[in-house]
C-alpha cells in the first residue's frame, strides 16, 4: 500500500484545500447548468486543472466533458505495471427548484432547454462531486513526484440524461475515446447520499440499479369536446395504461425490486378539444439488471393492448438505457482497507440496494473498479439500522428533492477518498483480487 508518510501528506494537503473545495461547491451550486449545457461549469474545471500544471487537460469531450491527465514522477510498481486510475465526477444539474435555504441557493431559470423553461439546481449533489474531484486533483498534483502510474480526472457531463434528441453522458465520452489513451486499470466514483455525515456506504453487487427512459405515444383521432363520438379519445387509453402499470411489479420476482414510474404526461388537446395524442414519459428501474428485458416486454404488451381496447394505438420506445453499477466482491475487498483508513472502520457500512442509477457503470463495466456513497446529512443510524434525523439537525432530504442539502464539512472526506484510492491503486495494493 502507498506508504503511511504519503497518506499523511495527502491528508494535510486535503485539509489545506478544504476551504477552496467549499468555495468551488458554492459557486457551482449557485450557477448550475442542465445536461449537455455545462458550458461555464466545464470552463471553470478546465481553468482549475490547467493551473495545476497537469500533463494534459482535454476539453469538449461528448459536449462539455473534461479529462485531466497527471503522470506520476515516481518509478514504483504502479509505473512498471502501467497502472492508470480514473477518478470520475458528474457535473450537470437538474430541472428542479432549489429550496436548500442557503444564501448561495440557485435562482437560475433555463428558458431555452427543450421542454422548458425549467428552474435549475444541483439537487443531486453533482456540485459537491465536482468540487471534491477538483480538490483531489489539487492534492494529487502536489504529490505527483511520489505517485507511480497515471491519474485521470474525469469530469462527465449529462449524467442525468441529455435531452431525448441528443447524445451525451458516459457512453458518449467512451465513444469519443475519452479514456482510450491511457486506458484505466481502475475507475472510482462516489455519490453523496442521505446517510449520516462521513459514513461511507458500499454494496457488494449492484450498488445502483439498471434504468431506461420510457416514451409511450398513444394515438387516437382528434375531435371537439362536444362530440367525442366523432373521434377516438386517447385519454382513457392513457388512464388504463397508468392503472395497469401498478400491477407490473407483481408479474416479476418480488425478491428483486422493480419499479415503473410515469413522471410526465403530454396532452395535445385543450379544455374543449380531444387531442390526437397523449405521450407518457417515465422510467423503469430494476435492482437486478436481467429483469429489465422482461419489464420492458410486459410494459409494451400492456400499453399496446390497453390502447387497442380503446381503439387507439400505442408506440413504446425505450431510450437512454443505463446498466447497473456493479461492485464485484474482489474490488470491494481490495478497497475496504483504504476506505477504513480514510473515514474510520466504524463508518464503513454495507448498504441495501437502491433503484437510483448512475452511468459511471459504463466506465466501471469497461475498465473495472467500483462506486460508493458518501453520507452528507444530519442523520444517525437508528436501532433498526436505518438513518434517522439527529436532534436539531436538518433532517433527511433525498437526492432530487428541492430541499436536498450537503454538509460541507464532509467534502474533505471525499477529497481524501479520491486521493487515497488513487495512491493505493498506483502503489499496487488496491487492485482487483484474483
Amino acid at each position: 500500500m502507498a506508504d503511511d508518510e504519503l497518506h499523511a501528506a495527502l491528508d494535510r494537503a486535503a485539509a489545506d484545500v478544504a476551504a477552496r473545495v467549499i468555495g468551488w461547491r458554492r459557486h457551482l451550486h449557485q450557477h448550475p447548468e442542465l445536461p449537455n449545457r455545462e458550458v461555464e461549469t466545464a470552463a471553470l474545471i478546465a481553468r482549475e486543472l490547467e493551473s495545476l500544471g497537469l500533463d494534459e487537460v482535454r476539453t469538449g469531450i461528448a459536449g462539455h466533458g473534461v479529462v485531466g491527465v497527471l503522470r506520476g514522477g515516481a518509478h514504483g510498481p504502479g509505473a512498471a505495471a502501467g497502472r492508470v486510475v480514473a477518478l470520475r465526477a458528474d457535473i450537470d444539474a437538474l430541472p428542479v427548484r432549489d429550496l436548500c435555504g442557503q444564501d448561495f441557493a440557485s435562482h437560475v431559470i433555463d428558458l431555452d432547454y427543450p421542454g422548458g423553461p425549467f428552474p435549475v439546481s444541483h439537487a443531486c449533489g453533482h456540485d459537491a462531486h465536482t468540487a471534491m474531484l477538483l480538490g483531489a486533483a489539487t492534492v494529487l498534483a502536489g504529490a505527483r513526484d511520489r505517485l507511480s502510474g497515471t491519474v485521470l480526472f474525469v469530469f462527465q457531463p449529462a449524467e442525468e440524461g441529455p435531452p431525448v434528441a441528443e447524445q451525451g453522458g458516459a457512453r458518449a465520452m467512451l465513444a469519443e475515446g475519452a479514456l482510450a489513451e491511457p486506458r484505466p486499470t481502475m475507475v472510482f466514483g462516489l455519490h453523496v447520499a442521505p446517510l449520516p455525515k462521513g459514513v461511507l456506504g458500499y454494496r457488494v453487487g449492484d450498488q445502483f440499479g439498471a434504468s431506461c427512459l420510457v416514451r409511450i405515444l398513444i394515438t387516437g383521432v382528434q375531435a371537439h369536446g362536444s362530440a367525442p363520438w366523432q373521434g377516438v379519445d386517447p385519454m382513457p387509453a392513457a388512464g388504463a395504461i397508468l392503472t395497469g402499470i401498478g400491477q407490473i411489479y407483481r408479474q416479476l420476482s418480488a425478491f428483486d425490486p422493480v419499479t415503473v414510474s410515469i413522471g410526465h404526461v403530454e396532452d395535445a388537446g385543450r379544455f374543449n378539444v380531444i387531442g390526437e395524442t397523449v405521450t407518457l414519459w417515465g422510467t423503469i428501474r430494476c435492482a437486478a439488471e436481467p429483469d429489465m428485458a422482461e419489464a420492458q416486454r410486459r410494459l409494451r404488451t400492456l400499453a399496446q393492448h390497453s390502447a387497442e381496447a380503446y381503439h387507439c394505438t400505442a408506440a413504446v420506445e425505450y431510450l437512454q438505457d443505463v446498466p447497473a453499477v456493479h461492485n464485484s466482491a474482489q474490488w470491494v475487498r481490495a478497497a475496504l482497507p483504504t476506505f477504513c483508513r480514510v473515514v474510520g472502520e466504524e463508518k464503513v457500512v454495507p448498504t441495501p440496494a437502491t433503484l437510483g442509477y448512475d452511468d459511471v457503470s459504463e466506465f466501471i463495466n469497461r475498465f473495472g473498479g467500483l462506486c460508493v456513497m458518501l453520507g452528507v446529512q444530519d442523520l444517525e443510524f437508528g436501532s433498526d439500522g436505518t438513518p434517522v434525523p439527529t436532534t436539531g439537525g436538518r433532517g433527511v432530504a433525498y437526492n432530487h428533492d428541492p430541499a436536498f442539502y450537503v454538509d460541507e464539512d464532509t467534502l474533505v472526506a471525499g477529497v481524501r477518498l479520491h486521493a487515497h484510492v488513487a495512491a493505493d491503486h498506483l502503489a499496487g495494493t488496491l487492485v482487483e483480487e484474483s
